[in-house]
């Protein structure tokens, strides 16, 4: 890798026809001398350190086709001379620190055909001339200051493949004239100050595939012209100011997968023509003023995912059709104006798992006891309603961890589950007849124990009599016989020295969380050496072979004594034993996810303290990076496993009320099943949110080193960020193959301060992985820039666990919807022009290697975020390497 300046003298290479030093650690300014190259047709400075200006005097280089200086620090202006290079097609200064106003004399470079100038300081109009660039394909200006309207002379750009202004200060309409681009496929105008209506021509742009108008000041209705867009697959007009009615020509538009409406003021009723849309997996038009009944034919939506109409006026009944729609995981009706009870169909989406919100209508009859077939569900609304009966329907909903039946018209008693023995008073307020007190008689199994009534016979007081005195003389007889068996063995345990460390001579107290086919004494047998697979600071891990053939890995805690804790490292900031057994109970027994380890339960006696999981075959990913003999893992199944323990991480943060910390995420807690799907594990440092401690500064580390987040040093404190730079590290453990302190690394540096040393280049990728194809190496790379934003020493700077899943999720799909443009970089005309051979190589260039465009998720003040599914954002993820 180069370091050092750029030295002037490069300007006497008279002969230069390609200068590539992108990917380097080079420093300093671009020498002015750099425009004595006559000959110079390619200039790639990408992803260096440098700073100062562009250059005036690149305008001399009249020969410059293509000019990425993408990802690094310049600032200044665009230099006006680069409008004089007639010759120019590619000019790419993404992610700098430029200012200044574009340049109206670009459209003098009339073979221009990409203009990227995002995520920098850019200010002014944009300049009607750029209307002349005829072989424009692609314009991106997003995250800068731009302000004024959009001129309407892009419309002349008839090869514009792909528009981005997002994230401006954009004013004024949108340009009639956009929507007649055939060759338009994306139009992203993300949080501007865009006002006035969508334009009727938007039917005529049928090559159009993402359409983003979300967070403006749009107004008026939806055009029906709008069913003329064939191909389009994303629709975001959210956060605007849109009213009328949704025209029924929207079913026409039959490759929608996303339809985001909400936060209007739309009316009238929701088309039927929705069902037409066979493979829309979210609709969201929650926040607005629809009314009229919910359509039946939407039960038609077999790949509908999330379903989203909270906050309107829809009136009627529940249609029950919705019970087919198979794929469901979120139903939001809340605060409408339904009436009706609720149908039993819904028992049937079994895929229901994570939210069901019928709250604030005007539901009557009793909860169908087909409800207690969504055993997946984790939240459940059904407050402020009409409801009645029993709650017996809801006693085998395992997976809620959040519940809420206030102001219904509830009674009986309680489903005595541990659900609803922590539920909150407020939960269950305003429901008359309903034993709602949380005390031990309001719970179903503890109804009839209050004794038989007596009978005033006199031969049956007798009989009492007669069971009274054999009772008591065989209690006296078994306390005199175990009295001596136990002080048999506390004799023995004396003079054996605790050897019997199970603790046998106590009774074991056994709390399943899943339907279990074996005994503790199955268990206990099993928990010899020969069989320990791993220990840590909590404590030793077991392979246990059940007699039923199940194989299940138990967890035994160190010893519940000081000075075992503090062997372990595993004392509290207080001085006191880490109780890490009530930690995992506590967390592991309310939450469930594909990508989370399945808790099967507990048991405990006055000794030991044993939890019990699912056994992972393969290991942990750990032991599969640095321990693993023979094949080393291919990208695709590092990539799933990253994605993965991503997902669990975000359901952690973003899905469970209240959020949890993990507070010691590394590679050897995400453990590996059998397909290699990756599960989070080991909670015994994991805190709730709201607990009244968790704000609270701590004196002793809570983490693994190497993996703590450098804030912990200062501030003492772990958040939610905290645990998204421990998953940082993770992937730059995943992507080089170096464990966190290597002693392959020079000078015992962190393998984050070495990767950013090393300037991100790729050579720093795990050499078995750089045989790959390109395709997969970009994967790659993406990935780094997605890690290294995770591991910003600043924690408000790095991004939530829900946008970094989204982000890794986002490599595989851009990959495949950038394809126009990745063969416009590698087969533009030009290329195909020059001589080709086969032992040449394909220069690289900022925008091939450029991120995943980062999703971020609006906020939403209701009791579960159902609105965060769907996104505002088109930046993309900008790599940290300051």
């Amino acid at each position: 890798m180069l370091s050092g300046e750029i030295p002037p003298d490069i300007g006497n290479c008279s002969e230069l026809v390609n200068l590539f030093l992108y990917e380097n650690s080079l420093s300093g300014s671009i020498p002015p001398e750099i425009g004595k190259l006559k000959k110079l047709e390619q200039l790639l400075l990408w992803q260096n350190s440098l700073i100062g200006l562009i250059p005036e005097e690149i305008g001399n280089c009249t020969s410059l086709k293509m000019i990425d200086i993408s990802l690094n620090s310049l600032s200044g202006t665009i230099p006006s001379s680069v409008g004089g290079l007639l010759a120019l097609e590619e000019f790419m200064i993404s992610d700098n620190n430029v200012s200044g106003s574009i340049p109206s004399n670009f459209s003098n470079a009339s073979n221009l055909l990409q203009l990227q100038l995002d995520t920098n300081q850019i200010f002014g109009l944009i300049p009607p001339e750029l209307g002349k660039l005829s072989k424009l394909t692609v314009f991106f200006a997003w995250e800068n200051q731009l302000e004024g309207s959009i001129p309407s002379s892009l419309a002349e750009c008839s090869n514009l493949q792909a528009l981005d202004l997002s994230h401006n200060s954009l004013t004024g309409s949108i340009p009639p004239g956009l929507f007649q681009l055939q060759n338009l496929t994306k139009l992203l105008l993300i949080s501007n100050d865009i006002s006035g209506s969508i334009p009727r021509e938007i039917g005529n742009c049928s090559s159009l595939v993402r359409l983003r108008l979300g967070n403006n000041r749009i107004s008026g209705g939806i055009p029906k012209e709008i069913g003329g867009l064939k191909s389009l697959n994303f629709l975001d007009l959210s956060s605007n100011r849109l009213s009328g009615s949704v025209p029924d020509e929207i079913g026409s538009c039959t490759e929608l997968q996303m339809i985001d409406l909400s936060n209007n003021i739309a009316q009238g009723p929701l088309p039927n023509s929705l069902s037409s849309l066979s493979g829309l997996q979210v609709l969201d038009v929650s926040v607005n003023q629809f009314e009229g009944q919910i359509p039946a034919s939407l039960g038609r939506l077999v790949s509908l995912n999330k379903l989203i109409l909270s906050r309107n006026s829809l009136s009627g009944s529940i249609p029950s059709s919705l019970g087919l729609c198979s794929g469901l995981e979120l139903l939001d009706l809340g605060s409408n104006e339904l009436t009706g009870s609720i149908p039993k169909e819904l028992g049937q989406i079994e895929s229901l798992e994570i939210a069901l919100n019928l709250s604030y209508n005007g539901l009557t009859g009793p909860i169908p006891s087909q409800i207690s077939a969504l055993t997946k569900l984790s939240i459940l609304d059904l407050s402020h309603n009409k409801l009645e009966g029993n709650l017996s329907p809801l006693a085998g909903l395992d997976n809620l961890v959040s519940l809420n039946l206030s102001y219904n018209n509830f009674t009986g008693y309680l489903p005595d589950s541990k659900l609803f023995r922590q539920l909150s008073p407020s939960d269950l307020a305003g429901n008359q007849g309903l034993c709602s007190a949380i005390k031990d008689s309001c719970f179903l199994s503890d109804v009839g124990r209050t004794g038989l009534s007596r009978n005033g016979n006199d031969i049956r007081r007798s009989a009492k009599l007669k069971l009274a005195i054999a009772l008591l003389i065989t209690l006296t007889l078994v306390m005199v016989i175990m009295g001596t068996i136990a002080i048999i063995r506390a004799r023995r345990t004396i003079r054996d020295d605790d050897e019997s460390e199970l603790g046998d001579s106590w009774s074991w107290q056994f709390t399943p969380f899943q339907k279990l086919n074996f005994s503790v004494d199955q268990v206990l047998r099993c928990l010899v050496d020969a069989n320990v697979i791993g220990k840590g600071c909590s404590g030793i891990v077991y392979r246990a072979d059940m007699d039923n053939g199940e194989v299940i890995a138990v967890k035994k805690l160190w010893p519940n004594t000081i000075s075992a804790a503090a062997a372990s490292g595993c004392t509290d900031e207080k001085g006191g034993v880490r109780d890490s057994f009530s930690t995992e109970v506590k967390t592991l027994g309310s939450i469930r996810h594909k990508n989370i380890v399945r808790f099967l339960g507990c048991c405990r006696n006055r000794n030991t303290r044993l939890l019990m999981y699912d056994y992972m075959p393969n290991g942990s990913l750990g032991s599969l990076l640095h321990e693993r003999t023979g094949n080393a893992l291919e990208w695709d199944l590092r990539y799933q496993i990253l994605l993965g323990a991503a997902q669990g991480l975000a359901y952690l943060h973003h899905d469970c009320v209240p959020p949890i910390v993990h507070r010691d995420i590394k590679a050897n807690n995400i453990l590996i099943g059998l397909e290699f799907e990756p599960y989070i594990a080991d909670f015994g440092l994991a805190k709730l949110v709201d607990d009244g401690d968790f704000a609270r500064s701590s004196s002793t580390v809570a983490g693994s080193y190497g993996y703590i987040a450098p804030e912990y040093g200062y501030m003492m404190k772990i958040t939610e960020k905290s645990d998204v730079y421990s998953y940082g590290v993770v992937i730059l453990e995943v992507l080089t193959g170096k464990q966190p302190i290597d002693p392959t690394i020079p000078e015992g540096q962190h393998v984050v301060d070495w990767v950013r040393q090393k300037r991100g280049g790729i050579e720093l990728l795990d050499p078995c992985l750089l045989s790959r194809p390109e395709p997969e190496i970009d994967e790659m790379m993406q990935a780094l820039g997605i890690a290294l934003l995770c591991v910003n020493s600043s924690p408000d700077e790095r991004p939530t666990m829900k946008d970094v899943a989204a982000m890794l999720k986002e490599i595989k799909h851009e990959t495949e919807e950038y394809a126009k443009v990745d063969i416009l970089l590698k087969g533009s005309p030009t290329n195909d022009a020059q001589p080709k051979n086969s032992n040449s190589a394909v220069p690289a260039t900022s925008s091939s290697k450029s991120l995943v465009q980062t999703l971020y998720p609006k906020s939403n003040n209701s009791s579960f975020s159902a609105s965060s599914l769907l996104y505002s954002s088109s930046s993309k993820a900008k790599t940290d390497f300051k």
